[in-house]
């Protein structure tokens, strides 16, 4: 067998040394592009046009060699701290006011100046498609109201001027991120136009009413049930979340046969194609990684944990409902769960946590009331406010495009809660549920919080159902008395349950004068 001679060998190494070295070189310099030299590193959520929050301890940290040396300038703050033997460093300013722009800069073996730095209140967004859906919609499928309006706002300074905007890229893991590839932007049309509606409305309301930065996190992945934005710790702490493994178990067994499935599919759709018929309709197949248990946590939750925030802001359920492949009745318990496991992965006591209940869409082989009344329960945890948006649904599109009404409604949590303007932000919620009796025919009086000016849109209050002893709903009439309804039924002649907007669409239309519309529920 002949041998490569020693020179071509020797060569031959040397350009692999100068190749990797390149490399290098290059991801070193592409990493942070205001970086110099090859060894100090930030996360990428500490980049150029960042919102540092305000009032707070504010965070700093990254990498570098280990044992060098850290400094870090603010405004006129000088902070120190040294990187530890795997080169990781962390240090903490001082609270500062709201304001800006300013620069921050890193001193190790190598320095970083970061420019355009605002202080203000920074907003966490996730959840899955209608949290996503960004201003310009979803081709195709679904718009934003008044979208190409919204978009042009965007670059408008007086609108926008001190709005910032970070998307994380989509990322699903098996362990927990310590960055992601997102840096920060200014909001002007082009960006807003790929960013979360929701969240983009919400924010523009706050800035202008608080007249302070806003820097928005937009974290978010359609289609996705809550158990994947839940740390696998958390989900191993309670034996009662067994079912989300057996959840996932069905979901992994349907992947051995996926691509044949997926192959039979275009097969019977070309078919009907070619014999003019309407294409057959089938499951929608998820992406498999983004329905793992705690993934999404790990690829879209953990890099930000360092980052000191404001709150959160959460719109999602939908998936959850599809009781064949989920089990919504667990929801009550997934739900407050992963707000305790945020809260404390950050770290900052009882965040603000804002979240939308899911609104109306026809479709009746889901349990979409189970979700909308775990989700109203979820308010017995401290410190959260619910948006309520079943008046804004759509029967046939799963995204409405109001978001700007469900942002409204959220930032009347924020408003109330977070900045003490102590304002109406809820629509009415059960306290209490009593028999009246009536001779041959009893009733069930629903007593009401949040029900100043009670009424129904319309006059007649339509949504509610009574069951008795047999837990058979049947639509029942309902009477507005005060701040109580009053709910009978000839069908249910001894009622024991009552139960309100629960058909995943519904026609209820009970309201508060603040014009905020009932949570669905059941009771008991």
């Amino acid at each position: 067998m002949s041998q490569t001679p020693p020179i071509k060998r020797a060569l031959f190494a040397i350009l692999i040394t100068l190749l990797f070295c390149a490399l290098y070189t290059h991801a070193q310099t592409t990493a942070a592009p205001t970086q110099t030299g090859s060894q100090l590193r930030l996360p990428h959520m500490l980049s150029d046009h960042a919102v540092l929050q305000r009032d707070r301890p504010i965070h700093i940290w990254g990498w570098d060699a280990p044992g060098a040396a850290i400094t870090v300038d603010f405004r006129r703050q000088h902070a120190s701290t040294k990187a530890d033997d795997l080169g990781g460093w962390s240090l903490y300013l001082t609270p500062e006011s709201a304001g800006g722009p300013d620069t921050l800069s890193i001193h190790g073996s190598s320095n970083i100046t970061l420019s355009d730095i605002l202080v203000g209140d920074v907003w966490f967004a996730s959840g899955q498609s209608n949290m996503e859906m960004p201003l310009r919609g979803f081709p195709g499928s679904a718009v934003v109201k008044d979208a190409d309006k919204e978009i042009a706002s965007a670059s408008d300074p007086a609108v926008c001027g001190q709005m910032r905007l970070l998307v994380f890229d989509r990322k699903s893991n098996d362990y927990p991120l310590d960055d992601q590839p997102s840096s920060w932007t200014t909001c002007t049309s082009t960006t807003a136009a790929g960013f979360s509606a929701v969240a983009f409305f919400f924010g523009r309301e706050i800035h202008q009413r608080e007249h302070i930065p806003i820097g928005l996190i937009d974290s978010t992945w359609g289609g996705t049930p809550i158990s994947s934005w839940i740390s696998l710790s958390a989900l191993a702490s309670d034996a009662s979340f067994m079912p989300v493994f057996a959840a996932r178990a069905r979901f992994a067994n349907l992947q051995t046969f996926l691509a044949a499935q997926q192959a039979y599919e275009q097969r019977a759709v070309a078919a009907a194609k070619a014999a003019n018929q309407p294409a057959p309709q089938f499951d929608w197949h998820p992406f498999q990684a983004s329905w793992e248990p705690s993934f999404l946590f790990n690829g879209m939750i953990a890099p930000a944990v360092p980052y000191t925030i404001r709150g959160f802001l959460w719109y999602q359920g939908e998936t959850d409902s599809n009781p064949t492949a989920f089990t919504p009745q667990l929801y009550s318990r997934l739900f407050p769960a992963m707000i305790r496991d945020w809260r404390a992965r950050w770290n900052e006591g009882n965040l603000p946590f804002l979240y939308v209940q899911i609104s109306n869409f026809y479709s009746p082989n889901e349990d979409w009331g189970t979700i909308r009344d775990a989700q109203r329960q979820t308010l017995s945890v401290a410190n959260t406010a619910m948006a309520v948006s079943v008046d804004v649904g759509t029967r046939n599109n799963v995204h409405p495009p109001d978001k700007q009404t469900v942002a409204a409604r959220l930032a009347l949590g924020a408003r109330d809660l977070v900045y003490g303007e102590h304002l109406e932000d809820s629509g009415p919620l059960p306290t209490s549920v009593t028999s009246t009796a009536g001779g041959e025919q009893a009733a069930l009086r629903v007593w009401f919080s949040h029900a100043d000016g009670l009424h129904a849109e319309g006059n007649t209050a339509h949504g509610f159902e009574l069951a008795g002893a047999d837990n058979q709903f049947h639509p029942a009439d309902a009477t507005i008395d005060d701040t109580t309804v009053l709910v009978h039924s000839t069908a249910v002649p001894h009622p024991t349950r009552v139960r309100y907007a629960w058909a995943s669409f519904t026609d209820a239309n009970l309201f508060n004068s603040a014009g905020l519309p009932a949570s669905t529920f059941a009771w008991p």
